[in-house]
């Protein structure tokens, strides 16, 4: 069966620095595929360079069979790749609602087709229905952190890129944003999600990878690495662990 993403031995340099060292992974149609990893492990350069904001120096990315390796940010977007960048990003002097709006702009549609996609996006993030005229400097980060999500979802992705949606969020909210990460694969939108809780992404996901230094170190199903002790030592912060050990096995 073919994928819905294809990321096939890519290399990606900052400059001299060899961030991307012959990155390969596969995510079919639906799953909730999950990256883990330090910081600095090149996660974020994954999504940014699936998104189209850095190019590949060799390697290939293929998306429904189409070749996305070098195209601009906004063809990724009309193609059905959508992103929830890490820091919430919003527009902090926008309203609520404004907000969403800008997440359609790729979009051809009707004022009528735009509100109908809106109300999906409150369907799924009530609090946001409610401050829907607010600016967005005035939510909080769980909120914001909502409205960055949902702008994502106004483009009406086949594939949602999640950057460390958790970070910087108080443990109650970070529950409810794991439950939305869940209610929006249900609607069936296929998601790659990078993030530092491991445990909590783990949890979710159909299929998981270890990155390390650019590198893909392991690859197995989010269960199987949960409970994988090696994982559990380094990445679960059970106890210190030495690298080394999990690079030979």
């Amino acid at each position: 069966m073919s994928s819905m993403l294809d990321v096939h031995e890519v290399n990606v340099f900052y400059g001299n620095i060899h961030a991307l060292k012959d990155v390969s992974l596969a995510i079919q149609e639906k799953e909730i595929v999950t990256l883990i990893g330090a910081n600095g492990a090149g996660k974020t350069t994954i999504i940014k360079t699936i998104a189209g904001f850095m190019k590949p120096a060799s390697g290939r990315i293929q998306f429904l069979g189409q070749n996305i390796s070098h195209k601009d940010p906004a063809e990724v977007v009309k193609m059905g790749i959508s992103h929830s960048p890490e820091g919430r990003r919003v527009f902090l002097q926008m309203t609520v609602m404004e907000n969403l709006e800008m997440g359609a702009y790729s979009r051809p549609t009707s004022r009528n087709e735009t509100k109908k996609d809106m109300e999906w996006v409150y369907d799924i993030f009530p609090l946001l229905s409610d401050r829907k005229k607010q600016l967005a400097s005035t939510l909080s980060g769980g909120e914001q952190q909502m409205l960055t999500i949902g702008r994502a979802l106004m483009a009406h992705p086949k594939l949602l890129l999640m950057d460390e949606p958790s970070m910087g969020l108080a443990p109650t909210f970070v529950k409810t944003i794991f439950k939305i990460i869940e209610k929006i694969n249900g609607e069936g939108i296929t998601i790659l999600l990078v993030e530092q809780n491991a445990f909590m992404a783990l949890s979710i996901a159909r299929n998981s990878y270890v990155l390390e230094t650019g590198r893909i170190l392991m690859e197995d199903k989010g269960m199987t690495l949960l409970n994988n002790p090696e994982i559990k030592k380094y990445y679960l912060g059970e106890t210190t662990h030495s690298r080394r050990k999990l690079r030979r096995e």
